[in-house]
């Protein structure tokens, strides 16, 4: 078993920052990528940014050059540093992990955090 942890979310003015963080723990062998997510009222979940076990990176086009994803291997864990947030950027952000949980490859899973809340003001 595998927990997904984020921290980080809250309410900031346009043009601020935030930085998310998110926290692996449980039965990990090894993370072969992890991600952020993010689902807006009325809209679908979409990827937001994913770095893999070899540290590449992408981001989805409406965040590049604004958002910047991080894994410390060392840690288990993920960051996002959100600059320029715009009012659009607003949802609840969803930290994702494929995880490789012993050496058995066929133990890979992917994990779900519980979400937490970012709102951008106008």
């Amino acid at each position: 078993q595998v927990q997904l942890v984020e921290s980080g979310g809250g309410l900031v003015q346009a043009g601020g920052s935030l930085r998310l963080s998110c926290a692996a723990s449980g039965s990990i062998f090894s993370i072969k990528a992890m991600s952020w997510y993010r689902q807006a009222p009325g809209k679908q979940r979409e990827v937001v940014a994913t770095v893999t076990s070899g540290s590449s990176t992408n981001y989805a086009e409406s965040v590049k050059g604004r958002f910047t994803i991080a894994r410390d291997d060392g840690k288990n864990t993920v960051a996002l540093q959100m600059n320029s947030l715009k009012p659009q950027d607003t949802a609840v952000y969803y930290c994702h992990a494929v995880v490789q949980r012993t050496v058995i490859v066929s133990s890979l899973a992917f994990y779900w955090g519980q979400g937490t809340q970012v709102t951008v003001s106008s």
